[in-house]
């Protein structure tokens, strides 16, 4: 009787608890998209998917730690978009993501909004880049750390609009965005889910948003696009496996993944978070991951960015 070799395959996968590592600490939106997709995968796929944590590096241990890990489907990560600009930001990694990985399903993308403090006397995106002109070096912009998505958002807008704005790295997202309403920074990009009640309640104001096209979240304000032809920063989140995890287990769980963006609870989960379901392809998802790469990759070396 010949030996089966011990690979895993899609008939009997999971036949155990599937990890899905996070390069956050718990709480955030990274985080809560990678529980919403652990617990929509568990539902589908009947046995438990666990999201681990393993903040640090800028979600480059978690990252490592799953390029490494045996390609069998049940060690998994949280894509984001720190994956794609790390690839530049840092000089010196032990893994490459675009060969060490293997995209399995973009999950979300999540557009972000360009808001001001409230006595800057800008309310359009043209009205800010003359402002920004006319006081070169004056205005401070504000992120949740240096070579972040919400950071490089702000270098693109600095690169297609010609303009010199003083950044100003904060420990998270939260932090800046308190300074933005205390005036110590005069505009930021954040989220649209993090800054719509301060923007609603009169705080800060919002400008523009930075995906393609208007957003459901903020109706009423452009894309940047509009203003500099071909801007777009959307944060995304998806799922990935080791380079050689089996195609068969790749396509089951990019198939369970698909499905969720038809259930109503699974989309108004992911609205609820400001964004919009991902469907596709392992080839779509990694297609996005390449081009986020190359886009993001300029802007860093333009911008002069390292890892801090």
């Amino acid at each position: 009787m010949p030996v089966m070799p011990r690979l895993a395959r899609a008939d009997t996968y999971p036949s155990r608890p599937v990890h899905i590592l996070c390069g956050f600490a718990p709480g955030g939106a990274a985080d809560t998209v990678a529980r919403l997709t652990a617990e929509w995968l568990s539902e589908q796929l009947g046995q438990q998917f666990v999201v681990d944590n393993r903040p640090g590096a800028g979600t480059n241990l978690a990252t490592e730690a799953v390029a490494q890990s045996t390609p069998d489907g049940y060690t998994l990560l949280l894509v984001t978009g720190a994956n794609a600009i790390n690839a530049t930001l840092y000089q010196h990694l032990n893994f490459d993501f675009l060969r060490d990985t293997a995209a399995v399903a973009g999950v979300i993308r999540v557009p972000q909004v360009m808001v001001v403090n409230p006595q800057v006397p800008a309310k359009t995106v043209l009205e800010f880049i003359a402002y920004a002109k006319a006081n070169p070096g004056k205005i401070n912009m504000g992120s949740g750390g240096v070579g972040s998505t919400l950071h490089v958002a702000g270098e693109l807008f600095k690169m297609m609009a010609g303009v010199n704005l003083v950044h100003v790295p904060y420990r998270g997202d939260a932090p800046a965005l308190v300074d933005l309403m205390g005036g110590q920074i005069q505009i930021m990009f954040d989220l649209t889910a993090a800054a719509l009640p301060f923007i609603k309640a009169g705080k800060i104001r919002g400008v523009a948003v930075t995906s393609a096209t208007r957003t459901p979240s903020l109706p009423d304000l452009p894309p940047i696009g509009e203003f500099l032809p071909g801007y777009e920063a959307t944060s995304f989140e998806g799922i990935a496996a080791p380079k050689t995890t089996p195609v068969d287990i790749v396509e089951k769980l990019n198939k369970a993944i698909n499905a969720g963006f038809t259930d109503p609870k699974f989309k108004a989960a992911l609205a609820n978070l400001g964004g919009e379901g991902m469907p596709g392809t392992p080839a779509d998802f990694t297609k996005v991951i390449a081009d986020e790469t190359e886009k993001w990759g300029k802007v860093v070396k333009f911008a002069g960015l390292k890892a801090e």
